[in-house]
């Protein structure tokens, strides 16, 4: 699951489609692609914008649901979690130390 979700964070194009879910989730795919055109000058196509979502949607951080003939795309960061989670340090009192 971790390749997923490195694979998924690892391209510009779909780290703005999470900027995007976080400042407004629930959007569909024509308002994610009008976003995309409008406040980031991106142009990709309404089929491109679905495979991006595809590929974050199996790394677990979009989840859809639809209502009606509606899909809507809602921003998951439970994985981004995990990760912090897995290499997590705790804090330590004054100035860090390197082991190497």
């Amino acid at each position: 699951m971790a390749d997923d979700l490195f694979k998924a964070l690892a391209d510009a194009t779909r780290r703005t489609i999470l900027d995007e879910l976080t400042e407004k989730s629930g959007q569909t795919l024509f308002e994610i692609c009008s976003r995309l055109a409008m406040k980031h000058q991106l142009a990709i196509s309404r089929q491109g914008v679905s495979q991006h979502l595809a590929v974050l949607e199996a790394a677990g951080l979009v989840e859809t649901r639809r209502e009606g003939r509606y899909k809507f795309h809602d921003l998951n960061t439970a994985p981004l979690r995990r990760i912090t989670e897995r290499w997590h340090v705790p804090e330590t009192s004054g100035p860090e130390k390197s082991t190497s």
